[in-house]
This record gives C-alpha cells, structure tokens and sequence, in this order.
C-alpha cells in the first residue's frame, strides 16, 4: 500500500507544483502573477494581488510537501480546496466533460486528495504527523 500512496503522492505533487511554478514565476508557458491575477479579477475575487499569490504559492509549496511527504494531509487538504473552489468557480456549470471544460479532471484531482488526507505520507514520506 506504501507504494500506491507514494504513486498518488508523486503524481499530484508533482502536477500541482508545475502549476504553480507556471503560476508564481510564469515558467512552462505559464501566465505568471499578471495572468493569474488577471484570471482571479474576472472571477470576482479581491484583492486581486493576494489570491493570486495565494493560489500560486499553495499549489506550488504544497505540491512540493505532498512530493517529499511532509505534512501530506495538511497540504492535501489545501490542495482540495484548491480543486473545490476552480470546481464551483469555473468548471461547475459546464457539466462533467473535460471536453467542454467541466470538473472531470478536477473530480479526479479532489479524489486524490481525499485519499491522500485518509491514508496520509505512507512509509515513504518524511512526515506523517499532519
């Protein structure tokens, strides 16, 4: 079972840590703070400036401890969040289907998080106390 947590730690560690590099610092093609914060602003949110940082720095520090296994359910929890508000502010209304930009994905993201909130770091984590 350590290995199958370890295989979902990695996998969504991973996927949100390149999303908030794209988002913190624009790398990978990303948008960097300006089109984060541009993004934000048309989804109603204010400050603009703090959900943008906000939203970077969570996905890319907790991507990073879900990866190293530090804090596992305290950054998957965060991440959760993370997916329940783009579920509600973007992906809702658009049905299921990533095809026409509904919440697919982001249910698949939100199930590994729940998992790795139940089950934790496993043997391989650095921490598993949170």
């Amino acid at each position: 079972m350590d290995w199958a947590i370890l295989v979902l730690r990695l996998g969504l560690g991973i996927m949100f840590a390149a999303h908030g590099l794209q988002k913190a610092f624009g790398l990978f093609g990303g948008p960097g703070i300006a089109g984060v914060s541009k993004m934000m602003e048309s989804l109603g949110f204010s400050p603009v400036s703090f959900w943008a940082y906000l939203l970077a720095y969570v996905e890319l520090l907790a991507g990073l401890a879900v990866v190293a296994g530090l804090c596992v359910r305290t950054s998957s929890a965060l991440l959760l969040i993370v997916a329940v508000v783009a579920f509600f502010k973007v992906h809702m209304a658009k049905g299921f289907f990533l095809t026409s930009g509904g919440f697919e994905y982001i249910f698949v993201i939100a199930s590994i998080c729940l998992a790795l909130i139940i089950l934790g770091a496993g043997k391989f984590g650095v921490s598993d106390k949170f």
